[in-house]
């Protein structure tokens, strides 16, 4: 089992910056791989990013490119979320999302975190 808690939402106006950060904790929390979705109220949740635990591998949609940075800390076992430029598309509630699956990037998560709102204003 593996606990995931999310921080660091909140409101920024258009072209600012946040960092989200999610805490991990339980058995063998190394041999998990990392991710960041979304999801926007009326929408379904998206694939932001995803990154391996030891190896530092990173996975980016599209959509996030050249804006997100996912990274970690693997002697603290947080994940991070850098976001910048911030856009109000990207209003939604970020979850951390941890997998087991033996592949990179992974199409499946077992453990979710409750959540951060990020509201982005123009």
């Amino acid at each position: 089992q593996v606990q995931l808690v999310e921080s660091g939402g909140g409101l920024v106006q258009a072209g600012g910056s946040l960092r989200l950060s999610c805490v991990a904790s339980g058995r063998t929390v190394s041999s998990y791989k990392m991710g960041w979705f979304r999801q926007a109220p009326g929408k379904e949740r998206e694939f932001i990013a995803a990154i391996t635990w030891s190896g530092g591998s990173t996975y980016y949609a599209d959509s996030v490119k050249g804006r997100f940075t996912i990274s970690r800390d693997s002697a603290k076992n947080m994940v991070y979320l850098q976001m910048n430029n911030l856009k109000p598309e990207d209003t939604a509630v970020y979850y951390c999302a941890a997998s087991a699956v033996p592949y990179f990037p992974p199409r499946r998560y077992d453990f979710w975190g409750q959540g951060t709102q990020v509201t982005v204003s123009s």
